[in-house]
């Protein structure tokens, strides 16, 4: 038996071209395979076949383009398909996804685009929200919308070419008008945005002004808080009812899947407990040992070995790109990985040329991962959700430039909700002074929470405390005498004087 493809009805509508090989039900994809690397690879089976004719449809349903006449003056843009398995948590097969992406390095500023920053939330935003949410006993419904990029309605003229083996046959020579944005065009992530907050405020929501990605839906005494993270979507509130109509409004308005109660966000397992619920990266932290060649290595005690690293203490590392892969994978672990913080930023300081000592301090975060693979943020119900936070510094700390390590963290109640360890800008000419910027820039993450908690129409239970371990920095903060010495900290010093 052998597939065959349909003839166009209208000029808009592509169809294979003659060439095309039928794709016969023999040649079914096992589970196990791998996802293909190109079109002719992925042509040869019936579950990634398949999976193209269903974007395809998707794109003409969504009518994204229409075939237009070529003309040599046009800037035409390329297209290529990118295949992905979509999986569950457990790791299991949830389907087969292609995805045709527009090859948008080929465009032309001020031409086929103009603008493309879009908002993405933040992450310590998902926490907070979901603190609150968890706290508050509020269920945490999770969305996903189908062809996200393809809502977005395009601003500019954009040509491109028509797709590998769906060719229109009667117009084998026009190219697509395009009037709905594709994947990997540059304007795309914004178009979408747009689009989406466009229709969340005709239905009464209101964007945040602390993060445009959060958007609060305030009916007193009903109140909801929608995340948005590019075709993910979290939504929360104190009544299930409005919850359960802002779903069925979406669903008129986008083509999406509900998923229920959120159980895998952005690679993230969310876990109910009898005390609340626990964020986790498990299966992602096991995919990057396996692509680092790590699964069975020896577990550490520690994320950091008591060596300090420098520049050129060893020789370069030959594999530079894997290298900055494996860290920039560490990066992202760190949304519920706190304890992994302060190791993973060192390591970020010799992503310009790492030498074979950094990619051993790698290894040994790695060796801790091994150990601590099943490890979670958890987010607890408390009764009292005061916000409070601890500043530490590492003076000196840098072997190259003596400058200091800063770091904080920052909680709700019981729950780490912000934290950060970064390299300050500036040499410290002493430890009070190292302590005390600390301090200064776990103000300031501090009072953007408070912006937020506000924006979120939430009251903190007490007032914000904020706790340092050096003596030097606690006296500056309540001394109003300066010497010569603390003249040049005195700009961080009525900074955080201001917001007592």
């Amino acid at each position: 038996m052998v597939l065959h493809s349909q003839q166009p009805k209208t000029a808009n509508v592509s169809s294979f071209s003659a060439s095309s090989p039928p794709v016969s039900i023999s040649r079914v994809m096992s589970p196990s395979t791998l996802k293909p690397l190109s079109f002719r690879e992925a042509d040869q089976y019936l579950c990634w076949h398949t999976a193209m004719k269903d974007e395809i449809a998707a794109l003409h349903a969504n009518a994204t383009w229409s075939l237009v006449p070529f003309d040599p003056s046009m800037n035409i843009v390329g297209c290529r398909w990118v295949y992905k398995i979509k999986r569950r948590a457990d790791g299991a097969i949830n389907r087969y996804k292609a995805r045709l992406v527009a090859r948008g390095f080929t465009q032309q500023e001020g031409i086929d685009y103009s603008e493309t920053f879009s908002h993405v939330v933040k992450s310590t935003t998902v926490r907070l929200v979901l603190t609150i949410a968890v706290s508050k006993g509020w269920q945490i419904r999770q969305l996903d919308v189908h062809n996200a990029f393809l809502n977005g309605s395009l601003r500019e003229v954009v040509y491109m070419q028509q797709p590998s083996s769906f060719v229109n046959t009667a117009l084998p020579t026009h190219v697509c008008r395009l009037h709905k944005s594709l994947y990997s065009l540059k304007q795309a992530p914004r178009a979408w945005y747009m689009r989406l907050s466009d229709f969340l405020l005709t239905i009464g929501f209101r964007a945040s002004k602390v993060d445009t990605s959060l958007f609060i839906l305030n009916g007193t005494p009903d109140i909801c808080y929608l995340l948005v993270f590019v075709d993910d979507i979290l939504i929360t509130g104190n009544n299930s009812k409005l919850i359960h109509r802002l779903i069925t409004l979406l669903s008129s308005e986008f083509k999406l899947r509900d998923l229920g109660h959120a159980r895998y966000f952005l690679g993230i397992e969310v876990a109910p407990t009898s005390m609340g619920l626990v964020l986790s990266q498990h299966k992602y932290v096991l995919d990057i040992l396996n692509r680092a060649g790590m699964s069975s290595c020896k577990p550490v005690d520690t994320p950091a070995s008591v060596s300090k690293l420098d520049l050129q203490s060893t020789e370069l590392f030959s594999d530079t790109t894997r290298f900055r892969q494996i860290v920039r994978a560490l990066q992202y672990l760190m949304f519920t990985r706190p304890d992994i913080c302060y190791a993973v930023n060192k390591v970020c300081q010799f992503m310009h040329a790492p030498t074979t000592g950094h990619w051993a301090a790698v290894k040994h975060i790695l060796r801790y991962l091994k150990g601590t693979s099943s490890f979670g943020l958890h987010l607890t119900r408390d009764s009292a959700l005061s916000l409070h936070g601890f500043t530490d510094a590492d003076w000196a700390g840098s072997i190259d430039d003596r400058k200091s390590t800063g770091g904080y963290i920052v909680f709700l109640g019981t729950t780490p909700i912000s934290w950060k360890s970064g390299k300050q800008r500036t040499v410290a000419q002493s430890s009070t002074e190292a302590e005390y910027k600390a301090l200064a820039d776990g103000t300031t993450k501090v009072l953007w929470l408070c912006y937020l908690l506000s924006n979120l129409c939430f009251s903190p239970s007490s007032a914000t405390t904020i706790w340092c371990d050096n003596l030097g920095a606690t006296y500056l903060s309540v001394n109003l005498i300066f010497h010569a010495r603390t003249k040049h900290v005195e700009v961080d010093y009525h900074f955080v004087r201001d917001r007592d």
